[in-house]
């Protein structure tokens, strides 16, 4: 259920909102709180319509006068519709940069496969130091090859020297 769908006749709004039905019709007469209406003419309140006159109840309680609580419920209707506003907007923001030429970009992972990013983003580098030997540097009869100059290598012949 829609909380805008107008769905109580008079009597029952009155009652759910804790007012008589004259002070509902005074507030649609002054514009404060405007329910839908049929094609007959009936009034038909929605969820928000009950809420507002909740709301109306309390700050007239409070002491705030009627074209004062006119004025704060114009606002907050006005927010409202402000925030949906600014939810469809970056929807479609999002959509754009999603669909824009150029948003993807490859770049090559840690493992060496083929990542997509968004535009703007960067891949973590590794910081991993890997020492690399060409084939066929090592000369035949070279001894030191294969050997680690800080002695440190587990694999090699430090060991037993």
């Amino acid at each position: 259920m829609d909380a805008d769908s107008p769905l109580f006749a008079i009597a029952v709004a009155a009652e759910l909102a804790g007012m008589h039905p004259q002070t509902l019709r005074q507030y649609d007469r002054i514009g404060l709180v405007v329910p839908g209406r049929t094609r007959g003419g009936s009034r038909r309140y929605s969820m928000r319509d009950i809420e507002q006159l909740r709301e109306v109840a309390q700050l007239s309680s409070d002491g705030m006068s009627l074209p004062a609580i006119a004025r704060l419920l114009d606002l907050e209707d006005e927010v409202r519709m402000l925030r949906r506003r600014v939810t469809e907007l970056e929807g479609a923001l999002r959509a754009e940069r999603e669909n824009r030429p150029g948003v993807r970009v490859f770049a090559a992972g840690a493992t060496g496969s083929i990542v997509t990013l968004p535009s703007g983003r960067r891949i973590r580098r590794s910081t991993e130091v890997v020492l690399w030997h060409p084939r066929g540097a090592v000369e035949a009869g070279d001894d030191t090859a294969g050997d680690d100059p800080a002695g440190d290598d587990p694999a090699g012949d430090a060991s037993e020297s």
